[in-house]
């Protein structure tokens, strides 16, 4: 069997910021420490820091008066930043500033008077939190029935902004399904869909014709992680999402001559290297990595714990 190892693969920017920013909270702050919702959507990242002693709310009213609490990679809605501010919480922003740039976009579209389509998948912690900037000016459409379904003006003023962790294609079909029904519909001068959600899809992409199945580490929340499988599925290749090797269905990869292993932007690379060693040892699969793009951005840590390490 032969391993192509997929580059770029596993966290991005966003996701390493706001582990770090979780990790220097617990230096600095010590248990117990709050995070709302998952810090990023991966099991065995949650779950470590679960067993550090972080406790994972989904409802601010659980975090205790005057507690500390980090603000998941996804983004908040203002409403609850004052409902933090309300219970005097000492809160730490770990969004991801590409989230961030989302929000900035709905608030000033809502101010400029248009009523914002923002393409998403209902019920995402992202996307709660950007139609929390601008509740009564956003509506959210998940694919193209739903924009068939709209009944605004023909001159209605309209933008688009998008969840980042979509899947480009998809995204790409419903903003050409919004421009043919609505021509003179806005949007960001740049686009939301984030560079390693981008990266990661480009790379299974251009490498899934020279694999037989393909392996995806990731969480089944984790909405890039299954654009990653779904796009192998959809070019015609078997495809396992799974968090950890020991997921991964009994004899599934008999007789495959090569595997395309990534992992998605919140899933971290010992659970790769992981994989990667049962494969050898189980199959004594050779290794060819394969690097499609190269990735050099970071993200400084929230003015919060920048004055603490300063």
């Amino acid at each position: 069997m032969k391993i192509i190892l997929a580059n770029p693969r596993g966290f991005c920017a966003g996701v390493n910021m706001a582990i770090e920013c979780l990790e220097k909270a617990l230096e600095y702050f010590g248990t117990p420490l709050y995070v709302y919702h998952e810090i990023v959507h991966n099991r065995p990242v949650v779950d470590r820091f679960r067993g550090l002693g972080v406790v994972f709310v989904d409802d601010i009213r659980e975090v205790p008066e005057g507690a500390t609490v980090l603000y998941s990679a996804h983004g908040v809605a203002p409403e609850l930043r004052a409902a933090a501010a309300e219970r005097h919480l000492r809160a730490i922003d770990a969004t991801c500033p590409l989230v961030t740039k989302v929000h900035l976009e709905a608030v000033r579209f809502a101010r400029e008077g248009y009523t914002i389509l923002l393409i998403g998948h209902e019920g995402h912690d992202e996307v709660i939190g950007t139609m929390g900037e601008a509740p009564k000016s956003i509506q959210l459409v998940q694919d193209v029935h739903d924009v068939e379904r709209l009944d605004f003006a023909a001159d209605a003023k309209l933008a688009h902004l998008t969840q980042t962790t979509l899947s480009v294609d998809d995204a790409e079909v419903i903003i050409a399904a919004l421009k043919r029904r609505y021509p003179q519909i806005t949007g960001p001068s740049r686009e939301d869909i984030c560079y390693a959600t981008q990266n990661r899809q480009e790379a299974v992409k251009e490498l899934v014709p020279e694999a037989d199945a393909v392996i995806v580490l990731g969480s089944q929340n984790s909405s890039n992680s299954m654009r990653l499988a779904e796009i192998a599925k959809g070019l015609g290749k078997p495809a396992y999402l799974i968090d950890s090797v020991r997921e991964l269905p009994a004899n599934c990869l008999e007789g495959v001559g090569s595997v395309l292993i990534t992992a998605g932007a919140s899933a971290p690379e010992e659970v790769v290297q992981e994989c990667v060693a049962h494969l050898r040892d189980r199959y004594g699969a050779t290794v060819e990595s394969r690097t499609v793009r190269e990735e050099h951005v970071s993200f400084p840590l929230p003015r919060e714990l920048r004055v603490l390490v300063n």
